[in-house]
């Protein structure tokens, strides 16, 4: 039967499982960064070269994706993923500790940990987005990608504070227990976040004895879909102009336009205001008013997409008007377009999905996730790259504006592949008081 509509509380709960992903992340990103490069005094490559394998690992996402197509639920591999993800961030911990000392057993565990943090987060994170897609209503899917990305933003939000607050007066064992603690804390959160919500398949399904397809033919069937391989180069080329920004966008500030380091974290942060916004606009127009032009999540897509290549070419101009420019207001609406297209983007990849059939949903959504986490990794470091390349031949304030037209350049080409999508209705819902319960295909077409 068609599976049910989740209920709102119902997609809360699983944006707890984002708010206990960020937890763990943040500490991974930003504070056990900076210890290694402050406190350790280790070159500035070595955290940067770590989270480069977390990224990197993602590239097994579809391989995650089809283990719980085959499995047939996603419960599983969300806490068996956020069980990898604690021990992970637990042991990023101990290994910055441990190179207080030992340094090469330091970093050698620390690359097992990030690795480890890698995988769980690609294995939870496929599957949490697959089940969302699952249970999902067409015209809630803009605001539900919403409520899960704010949610994680809350745990970077939330977390980032308390553990700099329990960290001081510094030192490694107050390290491992603060990251012990949030670790330990992510994993029961998420568990008993999850623990319900996907109705339980009836006992003896004669689904569980169907063959199933191996990961390479149903990889192939998927990549052979146009639209599935149309999706993945739109989200691998929006992914790397959305994140060849990140690195450079505070630097650009304080070099071009004189911004002290508070300044420059506080236009980061009225950026991120600025995405947060772009998120909730989409979610009340599709909720609230809807229709073919405001409840078309691939029109949205499309729009985030222009704003943003007009926000960063305005931006690398402003650049070159001088200090008159306003910056702020420039920064706000690239973080506004930004959000737009990035909440719309989720929204069309939970339709999308289930396009080819339940049985190869996970894989789908894997394919997906490993192009934007690629995507997402190698932005950030070509970025910075460009950047520096541009200035052995340019003034800085040349040399960013052109990676800022790059960047535009890019997310205009992602423009013209956000209104190929196809928009694939969801599926029509059982009503709730249908006393059977939810069981995901197993069958292979």
């Amino acid at each position: 039967m068609a599976p049910f509509a989740f209920t709102w509380w119902q997609i809360v709960r699983l944006g707890l499982v984002q708010t206990a992903l960020g937890a763990v992340i943040v500490l991974m990103t930003s504070t056990i960064n900076r210890v290694m490069v402050v406190e350790l005094a280790l070159p500035a490559i070595v955290p940067g070269g770590l989270v480069a394998l977390h990224y990197a690992v993602q590239i097994l996402r579809p391989r995650w994706g089809y283990g719980s197509d085959v499995h047939g639920r996603r419960t599983p591999w969300i806490v068996g993923g956020m069980a990898a993800l604690a021990l992970g961030g637990f042991g990023a911990a101990v290994a910055t500790a441990l190179a207080e000392t030992h340094q090469t057993a330091g970093l050698l565990l620390a690359i097992l940990s990030f690795l480890t943090v890698g995988m769980g987060a690609g294995a939870a994170g496929t599957s949490l987005l697959v089940l969302l897609a699952t249970g999902v209503e067409d015209r809630r899917r803009g605001a539900a990608a919403t409520v899960v990305w704010v949610m994680m933003i809350a745990g970077f939000a939330v977390t980032a504070p308390l553990a700099g607050h329990f960290l001081d007066p510094f030192s490694g064992a107050r390290l491992v227990a603060v990251s012990g603690t949030v670790s330990a804390v992510a994993f029961v959160v998420a568990a008993l976040a999850v623990r319900g919500v996907e109705p339980v398949r009836p006992p003896g399904d004669t689904r569980d004895a169907v063959a199933k397809t191996p990961f390479r033919a149903v990889l192939a069937r998927v990549w052979a879909e146009p639209a599935s391989r149309r999706f993945t180069v739109f989200i691998f080329v929006a992914m790397l102009a959305y994140s060849a920004q990140e690195l450079i966008l505070e630097p650009f500030a304080g070099l071009v336009f004189a911004m002290t380091p508070g300044g420059t974290t506080k236009l980061a942060g009225l950026q991120h205001g600025g995405v947060l916004a772009g998120m909730l606009l989409v979610a009340g127009l599709t909720m609230g008013i809807g229709g073919p032009v405001l409840g078309s999540l691939k029109v949205w897509t499309a729009l985030g997409c222009v704003g943003s290549a007009v926000a960063l070419l305005a931006i690398a101009g402003g650049g070159l008007v001088g200090p008159e420019f306003p910056l702020r207001a420039a920064v706000f609406a690239l973080g506004l377009a930004n959000g737009v297209f990035a909440v719309a983007a989720i929204g069309s990849m939970m339709g999308l999905a289930g396009a080819g059939g339940e049985a190869e949903r996970g894989t789908r959504m894997g394919v997906w996730g490993a192009a934007q986490g690629v995507a997402f990794g190698a932005g950030g470091f070509l970025g910075t790259v460009a950047v520096d390349a541009a200035r052995l031949v340019l003034p800085p304030v040349h040399a960013y504006a052109g990676v800022f037209a790059a960047e535009a350049g890019l997310f205009l080409v992602a423009t013209v592949l956000a209104l190929r999508i196809a928009h694939v209705p969801a599926p029509r819902r059982a009503p709730r008081s249908d006393p059977t319960p939810f069981a995901p295909s197993l069958s292979t077409r």
